[in-house]
């Protein structure tokens, strides 16, 4: 074996170098030790994501072909790093309380586990390969989500969880053993494109690819595949929550993107176009619908998060580079607009156990900087210029209808009136903070240092790439470099 290929897996080496640090850290020093844990866990993840940003990619494949490191991979692994860096901060107070302190050290390895698995997927260019990084990305978050073990709902939410992802696992295999069948004993992208391409439509790739996007569906919280979602987002530790809603869903985005358009483009219009139209559609609309019904933030935000989902997936109907950029760039904007909200949610919950949303009513009496970015979370998500939000979804809608397809201009249309409706949910947090009448419930209190670094970072990003997108203009050149023409990806 060439070791030199491992050169090639920089961010997933300093990953793991980062996790047995920790490791160490928490196994053999004492108490003074491991109050270093988790502001050391953020500094070198935010080190290494200069690191993976800074340093030249290969942009070759390596191990035979399984492992791909090029910009575009690289450029998506800093997002996720930015995100676990935000997380980390948020979850700060909540690890060095008295019930977790013992224990924070298990709930940052299991952190950086999922992580790893992550860039796997990112990188992977062969199904086994990427099998291996869903499951270690998947696994541990049973761990972390039922990481309140005096909780009984964090049990409950951790028993849903594990048995979605189980079966979800078992479809998707299944799905990859038809697919291993069509193309001719392969697993790897290239193969099963060429053998796609060449072959004949047939029931048996029919229903590879149904089963495939059932798989992927559970991570991304597709419609009909989502049930899972609200139970573990309200049973969860909140700071777990949030790692929740957008790491795992940003990973699984990227490799839905690269497994449907590389491995499956050439049968587009011939066997999942209709079945990517309506998971888009169904995703949009449900989200949006049960949004509107819920009361507790953290279920709020569940069905929000699978909302979201189906926008990021619309980037994958573009078919191009412009649409992996756009999803890109929309991936980035939800991390920090998504985690900037949980970060009010999660400083609100450990400092007064309140979730429900008519809690929030006069919140700008008591914590005006927290209902101020709040107020800028829920903009941006909801789609409300200037803020990053709205850019996001234009670049989105744009990259979509730039193929000149009709029915893809149909399906922005039933986007854009979602995102209408979408408002009315977001703004009744707007005004249980700002309009209503009732006295405050929440008293005021001061937010720890890391959440306050945290936030603000994300308020940053709200507001600044919602003025200037120099994130959209880096990420662009970086797909150009991967893919030099831009529209490599084209669907048929």
């Amino acid at each position: 074996m060439d070791y030199s290929q491992f050169g090639a897996m920089l961010p997933e080496l300093i990953v793991l170098g980062i996790f047995l640090l920790v490791f160490l850290v928490d196994t053999f020093s004492g108490a003074a030790g491991k109050k270093i844990l988790t502001p050391m866990t953020a500094v070198l993840t935010l080190l290494a994501t200069v690191a993976i940003w800074i340093v030249p990619s290969c942009g070759e494949a390596v191990f035979g072909g399984m492992y791909v490191s090029d910009t575009a991979t690289r450029a998506m692994k800093c997002i996720l790093s930015v995100g676990f860096f935000l997380v980390v901060l948020q979850a700060h107070e909540w690890v060095e309380s008295e019930v977790m302190a013992v224990r924070k050290g298990e709930f940052l390895e299991l952190l950086l586990v999922t992580l790893f698995g992550m860039y796997l997927m990112i990188s992977a260019r062969h199904f086994l390969l990427f099998i291996i990084g869903l499951e270690s990305a998947s696994l541990p978050l049973a761990a972390l989500v039922a990481f309140n073990k005096h909780k009984y709902e964090s049990h409950e939410a951790a028993i849903k969880y594990i048995l979605t992802a189980v079966f979800s696992s078992a479809i998707l295999l299944m799905g990859l053993s038809f697919v291993y069948a069509f193309s001719g004993g392969s697993l790897y992208f290239n193969d099963i494109a060429l053998s796609v391409t060449q072959g004949e439509m047939s029931g048996l790739l029919l229903v590879a690819l149904a089963f495939v996007m059932a798989g992927l569906g559970f991570k991304l919280s597709l419609v009909p595949f989502h049930l899972w979602t609200a139970d573990v987002y309200e049973g969860a530790p909140t700071s777990v929550t949030a790692y929740l809603s957008v790491l795992s869903k940003g990973a699984a985005a990227f490799a839905f993107f690269i497994i449907f358009v590389q491995c499956f483009g050439a049968v587009y219009s011939d066997a999942w176009e209709w079945m990517a139209y309506a998971v888009i559609i169904a995703t949009i609309t449900v989200g949006n619908l049960f949004a509107m019904r819920q009361k507790n933030m953290k279920r709020f935000m569940a069905f929000s998060s699978v909302s979201q989902a189906g926008y990021i997936v619309l980037g994958v109907m573009a078919g191009n580079g412009l649409g992996l950029t756009s999803m890109m760039f929309y991936i980035f904007v939800y991390v920090v607009s998504n985690l900037g909200a949980f970060a009010v949610i999660s400083t609100i919950e450990d400092k007064t156990g309140k979730i429900s949303m008519t809690d929030y009513n006069g919140l700008h009496v008591t914590n005006p900087w927290l209902s101020f970015a709040m107020t800028l979370a829920m903009f941006s998500l909801a789609g409300i210029p200037p803020f990053a939000g709205f850019f996001s979804k234009i670049l989105i809608f744009t990259s979509v209808t730039s193929t000149g397809s009709m029915a893809l201009y149909m399906l922005v249309l039933v986007a854009l009136i979602n995102t209408i409706i979408s408002l009315y949910y977001y703004l009744l947090v707007v005004k249980a903070m700002w309009i209503s009448a009732d006295a405050p419930k929440v008293e005021s209190f001061k937010s720890s240092r890391c959440m306050k670094v945290s936030l603000s970072l994300c308020v940053l990003g709200i507001v600044f790439f919602g003025l200037v997108s120099p994130i959209y203009d880096w990420l662009y050149n970086a797909v150009l470099t991967s893919f030099p023409n831009a529209l490599a990806f084209v669907l048929q």
